[in-house]
């Protein structure tokens, strides 16, 4: 016989088949009984959370597949004793004659050297990367509704993995620029719902006591896909084998992890699937550890009453889970209007300062190594401190932080630009200071981009979470195609890039105060639950 039917069986015999159940939220009973985080959910948590390293994987990609190789000049041909000597690797390439030099590595090293990406046509790589963005802008909010709706979250999950895999193998098969192109749109729209179901479907089963540094500890297994993909980009000789390289990961998630992970009870409990939302329950108790008391059952928030007689009216008969749902309540109306703004600003600000990556002296898989490192300190920082001084405060804090210092690399740059301070070693000096703000601003932006989905994920209901994540992400991707465009202003003033980037921070952090504190705040079912919290103080 199985536990579930055990336990059901003893509810029987204390009760009796007339007695009536009380009811209780999904917190409470996390809270008193199954336990907040305990063996279940750890578990639980890195199954769940390994689709971000997958969604690192296929978000940095482009970083190698498309990078501009090393040249040489070629020494077979001479060109009738001209062209061998008139290849100077002072020069640049555009002003040469193609057949003066080579690829050091071949042509099919990368996107680049195969297609000729170069001068004139350097533009296109910039193009494929917005592409992508623009993919997964359509993304996050079709899954972000799917996810609410009829699929769930482990549904959309399964689905968005089948579908990056698939489009990243077919996109080492591409047998010109357009068909790449449309392929790495594809890649983006199923990218777009992956990280966010991962998200979602990781912290839901979690109590409110320990959601927040569990959130925060899922942007880890980001920043370790941004630290393995180098890695494994460093043996890959060809573009072609490292999408290949890059894919397989996700098709053996699909295999061997993915159905052991579980549906969120919290969705099972919107839909009117009050039984299977138990199941789920029963079992992160029995795995915990812990006893449920025999009458105990799930209910949503109604009207600020969390405890109901079984025999009540289920508020899910009422509960939808569209995007107007969101727009048709002032308190999460006004939540959501804020959350767009900070969302665009904060990922601008993000792919922004990180852009140049690729132009650093340094080697670039060290670099892109490097910067999935050094991301997992601002994790740390912020998990420990989002206890202590809350979401609203971390949020405020460390947008401000990005944009102050971003606003005075602004100001170095244009010193460094007017002349001043000519000397070597001031120079120097102020090449390191805007390096240092660049660094900062890197590092706020991480630490608010992690508590985002936290933070988001708690201003919201969760008969529409999934759906205003998925609004908040197609504003960030909004975010993420227009840095491309800010950092080509430095070709009209260096300053301008340093100088929007750091607006963008400021205005964010001051916009930011407008939203409540959500910390050791319920997380609540409904809509109705939510505004029943607002009206008495508790939301």
């Amino acid at each position: 016989m199985k536990e579930s039917d055990g336990v059901k069986s003893l509810e029987k015999k204390f009760l009796g088949e007339n007695n009536e159940k009380k009811r209780i939220t999904i917190d409470n009973m996390l809270m008193k009984w199954s336990g907040e985080f305990g063996r279940w959910q750890l578990r639980h948590f890195i199954l769940a959370s390994i689709p971000w390293t997958l969604e690192a994987l296929h978000n940095m990609v482009m970083i190698f597949a498309d990078q501009q190789p090393k040249w040489q000049c070629n020494p077979n041909n001479n060109n009738g004793g001209s062209g061998f000597d008139s290849c100077s690797t002072a020069a640049s390439i555009c002003s040469m004659e193609r057949s003066s030099w080579e690829w050091v590595r071949g042509n099919h090293i990368s996107t680049v050297s195969e297609w000729g990406l170069i001068c004139d046509q350097k533009y296109i790589v910039g193009l494929a990367q917005s592409v992508f963005f623009i993919g997964r802008l359509i993304g996050a909010g079709v899954f972000g509704h799917l996810s609410d709706s009829s699929l769930g979250r482990k549904g959309v999950l399964r689905l968005v993995c089948i579908l990056n895999a698939v489009f990243g193998l077919l996109t080492a098969m591409s047998p010109n620029l357009w068909v790449y192109l449309i392929l790495r749109l594809l890649t983006g729209v199923s990218t777009g719902g992956l990280g966010l179901s991962s998200f979602v479907l990781a912290t839901e089963p979690v109590g409110p006591s320990k959601r927040g540094p569990v959130g925060m500890s899922t942007f880890y297994f980001y920043s370790l896909g941004i630290a393995i993909l180098p890695i494994i980009s460093y043996f890959i000789s060809t573009w072609r084998l490292l999408y290949v390289a890059s894919s397989i990961p996700t098709l053996l998630y699909i295999i061997f992890i993915l159905p052991f992970i579980s549906e969120s009870p919290r969705w099972y409990l919107v839909k009117g699937r009050t039984e299977e939302a138990m199941d789920v329950m029963r079992s992160i108790t029995a795995r915990n550890g812990n006893v449920l008391p025999p009458g105990v059952s799930l209910a949503l928030e109604d009207d600020g009453d969390e405890e109901r007689d079984e025999g009540d009216v289920d508020p899910v008969q009422q509960v939808t889970g569209r995007h107007l749902d969101i727009f048709k309540s002032p308190v999460t109306r006004n939540r959501m209007v804020l959350m767009l703004i900070i969302w665009l600003g904060t990922s601008l600000i993000y792919y922004g300062l990180n852009l140049n990556v690729v132009n650093l002296s340094t080697s670039i898989y060290i670099s892109v190594f490097l910067n999935g490192i050094c991301e997992m300190p601002a994790y740390a920082i912020t998990a420990i401190l989002l206890q202590k001084l809350g979401r609203l405060a971390m949020l405020v804090s460390t947008m401000l932080l990005s944009g102050l210092c971003a606003v005075t690399g602004s100001v170095i740059s244009g010193i460094l630009n007017g002349g001043e301070g000519s000397s070597n070693s001031m120079h120097i000096f102020l090449s390191r200071m805007q390096l240092g703000c660049g660094l900062v601003g890197i590092f706020g932006m991480a630490a608010t981009y992690n508590l985002l989905y936290i933070y988001t994920a708690e201003l919201f209901p969760t008969v529409v979470r999934n759906a205003a994540l998925g609004m908040t992400s197609v504003a960030g991707n909004i975010g993420a195609i227009f840095a491309p465009l800010v950092v080509v202003l430095a070709a009209i003033n260096p300053s301008l890039p340093f100088g929007v980037i750091g607006a963008c921070g400021v205005a964010g952090g001051l916009v930011a105060l407008k939203l409540p504190e959500t910390l050791n705040r319920p997380l609540y079912e409904t809509m109705a639950g939510l505004e029943y919290g607002e009206a008495t103080g508790k939301a």
